[in-house]
């Protein structure tokens, strides 16, 4: 069965969610990065992948998709994610979080804060200092950030963002990680022009908790590594929920 509707949150703002809820006593959290959403064709693909083995809930952060509010850089959604765990932790025995680019960022503050509680964690090219992302604009990424994202139907699915208050003050996971206390796999391309790898391995190389890293050779930012890999990555996300669920 595959359930949509709203979250309202404290300061009121709808959060829209998409939950596959086959009755699995496990669930998998995905939480989508800067211009995506739940209805974006990768991780869509990447949900229905998941839900053969697991219930999957993937939702739209504010500012994004059908979810209101607009979006602040990391800041409030960790309010959104919070109150999704929180929501999913009376329901299942097992809880994991998937996030991708600055929605691993999210994850991250959420997990190492106690907004929110995870059993194991899977970290996707997130930025371990939001004020350090490479953004490397000559070498942008043609294939995926232009031609995919902009001139395909699929990929300009679920595409766009409201922009709110950038300026407020954002939490570093790089000062953090030391204080998660789960499994956690970082996945990361060596040819990401937005966040570069150094930023996955500085949080692996503090991480304390059990722990992983794959620095993928060729492999650009986020969820296009699913586009690029889809097997190899589909194999290393469901290994890494076998082992640590």
């Amino acid at each position: 069965m595959i359930k949509t509707d709203k979250l309202t949150m404290s300061d009121g703002c709808e959060i829209a969610y998409r939950h596959y809820d086959g009755g699995n006593k496990k669930v998998v959290v995905i939480v989508h990065g800067f211009y995506n959403s739940k209805d974006s064709e990768l991780l869509s693909l990447l949900a229905k992948r998941l839900s053969v083995e697991y219930d999957v809930f993937i939702f739209d952060l504010r500012g994004h998709g059908k979810s209101g509010g607009r979006f602040t850089w990391t800041t409030r959604e960790e309010d959104d994610l919070g109150a999704v765990l929180d929501y999913l932790r009376s329901l299942y025995q097992k809880v994991a979080v998937i996030g991708f680019s600055l929605g691993g960022t999210t994850g991250m503050n959420v997990l190492t804060s106690g907004q929110g509680k995870a059993d194991s964690f899977i970290c996707v090219s997130a930025p371990s200092d939001f004020d350090k992302v490479d953004y490397k604009w000559w070498q942008l990424d043609w294939e995926n950030d232009i031609f995919y994202s902009l001139m395909t139907k699929g990929g300009r699915r679920g595409k766009g963002v409201r922009i709110g208050a950038w300026w407020l003050k954002k939490k570093k996971p790089i000062e953090n990680v030391t204080k998660l206390d789960i499994p956690v796999l970082y996945l990361h391309g060596d040819k990401d022009w937005v966040v570069g790898k150094w930023h996955s391995e500085e949080l692996y190389a503090k991480t304390r908790s059990k722990k992983d890293i794959a620095i993928i050779e060729n492999g650009p930012h986020a969820e296009y590594l699913i586009r690029k890999y889809p097997e190899m990555m589909f194999g290393k996300i469901t290994g890494w929920l076998r082992e640590t669920l």
